[in-house]
């Protein structure tokens, strides 16, 4: 039984996120989504009181996703920096496959100041981001210098530009070339002189083979 209930609970995030993703969270109905998800409305509110409840359980399940690649990386020994990379194209690919993380943003975006959320998808973007960088920067893989910033306002200011990239409808094969070409000039302004062949900036390779090749392949 709570096997059932729990494959109930997932199969109304994923509907809930596919109707906030196409339509908008103010938009999107709960009758929507229970329909969307073959169910009734009142095996909807079993689950969840009120569309701020699914709504909130969407952004976590996309936190949840974005931890998860996260800790891939930390197991398969990838340097802090490189994993930094391999994030922002993991957020590009996801933005175009996975409609859980689209409408984490669009939630997010949408909603910023008018309710508060148990989960902000972008914060929690964000809070890797840093926690990532902040790991290079223990690691001693990045510049040194008079200032505490080391380049993190840079950093959030082209990572966060991903999403608004992405919403722009851009093909994913370009959005994966975009933001390659992001990394050439932002990776020099990261790490000291010299050091930037000690990281890829490219796609990973898929999944299957991503622990087989060098954390810090050129």
């Amino acid at each position: 039984m709570q096997a059932r209930s729990e494959r109930t609970r997932r199969a109304l995030v994923h509907a809930g996120a596919q109707m906030f993703d196409r339509h908008g969270y103010a938009s999107a109905t709960l009758g929507q989504i229970a329909g969307a998800a073959g169910m009734t409305k009142g095996a909807l509110y079993f689950h969840f009181a009120s569309k701020d409840g699914l709504a909130d359980a969407v952004q976590e399940r996309g936190r949840q996703l974005l931890c998860d690649f996260v800790q891939h990386q930390w197991e398969a020994g990838a340097a802090p920096l490189q994993a930094l990379i391999d994030l922002t194209h993991w957020l590009a690919r996801a933005l175009h496959e996975d409609p859980v993380i689209r409408a984490g943003l669009r939630i997010t975006n949408e909603c910023a100041g008018r309710r508060p959320a148990a989960t902000d998808f972008h914060q929690a973007w964000i809070t890797e981001v840093l926690r990532l960088h902040g790991q290079a920067r223990a690691a001693g893989d990045l510049r040194t210098g008079d200032g505490t910033d080391d380049g993190q306002t840079l950093l959030l200011a082209a990572v966060c530009g991903i999403g608004v990239l992405a919403a722009t409808g851009m093909p994913r094969p370009e959005l994966a070339h975009r933001i390659q070409a992001l990394w050439q000039p932002l990776l020099p302004a990261l790490v000291p002189p010299g050091h930037t062949t000690r990281y890829r900036t490219h796609p990973p390779a898929p999944a299957h083979s991503e622990t087989t090749h060098p954390a810090h392949a050129a």
